[in-house]
């Protein structure tokens, strides 16, 4: 067995990088094989706190806060729609119409980490959201999409009409946002290295490699 590596995937469930990135960093892994052996975390990030029930529409909420005009939005969902097929994630632009708020995400995803459930349910809100277009801020979505993962669906409703874990992901947050992390994805790597942005993935193999080589690498058990 390699190097033991603790990696906080810092992002948003409405962010396609996020998406990509998290692609890309679990391509890169599988690569290492036994190389490293990774402790993956999920951390919370949102984009649009502020963002109200219903959403807004995601051509108009790019253009308001973004400047992008019709052309550039354009090419920009084409190209995330192509970096997501080259790695096996599939965009439907025409599903996914909607910016939703995802702070009741983030809830869940706390909660299904305690259940040691949190990569299959990133996974499966990043497929709802950017395949089905599905709207991540509805509570009986969530529920249906934990029960789909294993998670116990009453439990996921009970959290979601609670405020359960909120105080645990505002601080969370907080305590990326006071660490200058303002852009998402963001891998931390051991406390202490920043990997920014969804890299292709042999940026991430690459790296991930030449931390586990050097002097900070934890050793294995």
């Amino acid at each position: 067995m390699g190097a033991r590596m603790k990696l906080d995937f810092v992002s948003d469930v409405s962010c396609p990088w996020c998406a990509i990135g998290l692609q890309a960093l679990l391509g890169a892994l599988d690569h290492m094989g036994n190389d490293l052996e990774a402790d993956l975390h999920f951390e919370p990030f949102e984009l649009n706190p502020d963002m109200g029930p219903g959403g807004q529409e995601i051509a108009e909420h790019i253009a308001q806060k973004y400047g992008s005009s019709v052309r550039q939005f354009a090419h920009s969902q084409e190209m995330i729609r192509s970096r997501g097929a080259e790695l096996g994630f599939r965009f439907d632009m025409q599903k996914r119409t909607r910016i939703y708020n995802t702070f009741d995400a983030h809830r869940l995803l706390h909660w299904a980490g305690l259940e040691g459930k949190q990569l299959e349910l990133k996974q499966a809100l990043f497929s709802a959201y950017f395949t089905d277009g599905a709207d991540p801020s509805d509570h009986a979505v969530l529920a249906d999409i934990a029960a789909r993962i294993g998670l116990d669906p009453q439990r996921a409703r009970q959290i979601l009409t609670s405020d359960l874990y909120a105080a645990e992901v505002r601080a969370r947050e907080a305590f990326y946002r006071d660490h200058g992390i303002n852009a998402v994805p963001a891998v931390i790597v051991n406390d202490r290295h920043l990997i920014e942005g969804g890299q292709p993935v042999a940026v991430f193999e690459r790296v991930l490699r030449e931390l586990a080589a050097g002097p900070e690498a934890i050793p294995p058990t």
